[in-house]
């Protein structure tokens, strides 16, 4: 249960980054922010169906989230927000590569 509420806590991170992205200008930040939090919450989803398929679904969901907030850190050379998002989507990233050895 608290890894549901791990990764829903994460969608909802997304959604409102996205959110507040679009309020400061950008249309992609809404339409990355939303997608890829709705791209969690199909993970959750999948959980239902195939455990195992969902844990690696949302370890390359986040290894893609991961490397883009990191070529954008690189190239805005800020911390704020892509440098943010980095850290959280790599801790999500190794908590659902963990979650890939278990049984």
């Amino acid at each position: 249960m608290v890894d549901k509420i791990i990764l829903i806590a994460y969608g909802i991170f997304l959604l409102v980054g996205g959110y507040f992205g679009f309020k400061k200008g950008s249309m992609i930040s809404l339409a990355m922010g939303v997608g890829s939090g709705l791209l969690i919450f199909l993970g959750l989803w999948l959980m239902t169906l195939n455990p195992k398929g969902a844990w690696v679904f949302l370890s390359s969901v986040s290894g893609f989230l991961v490397l883009t907030f990191f070529l954008r850190v690189i190239k805005t050379q800020a911390f704020m927000p892509s440098g943010m998002l980095l850290g959280v989507s790599l801790l999500v990233l190794i908590f659902c590569l963990t979650h890939l050895g278990k049984p």
